[in-house]
């Protein structure tokens, strides 16, 4: 299955991003072979529609589940309307919150977790 998981970094040992819509790095990773790929955000300094297009690209590389520290609104429903499971509160390393996710420890959010645009406010 492939998963996503915001980071800072484009390694596995790379810090997760706290932001979905605004971070560093997209790695997108096969649970079953651990192979992954890294994206660069293109959505780091857009003014706005950084969550609904980051969404968009989600749903383009067919990824089934969002692993991240927190989603908006609109990236929240973006991501859900794929049918993407969105999973906040992570943090650690991308390794780390792959193990957790695999073992089944991480448990898909209910809805967004902070207000629109908490990444252009700098929010950590």
């Amino acid at each position: 299955m492939k998963i996503c998981i915001t980071s800072q970094g484009n390694t596995l040992d790379s810090q997760v991003d706290p932001r979905f819509g605004r971070c560093a790095y997209f790695i997108l990773v096969d649970t079953e072979t651990m192979k992954f790929e890294s994206i660069d955000n293109a959505q780091v300094q857009a003014a706005g529609g950084a969550g609904v297009q980051s969404g968009q690209l989600m749903a383009e590389k067919e990824v089934k589940a969002v692993l991240t520290g927190n989603a908006g609104p609109n990236a929240y429903q973006t991501l859900r309307a794929a049918g993407i499971e969105v999973i906040t509160g992570v943090s650690g390393t991308v390794q780390e919150v792959i193990e957790k996710y695999k073992e089944g420890n991480l448990t898909a959010a209910e809805g967004p977790n902070v207000e629109s645009h908490f990444g252009i406010k700098g929010g950590n």
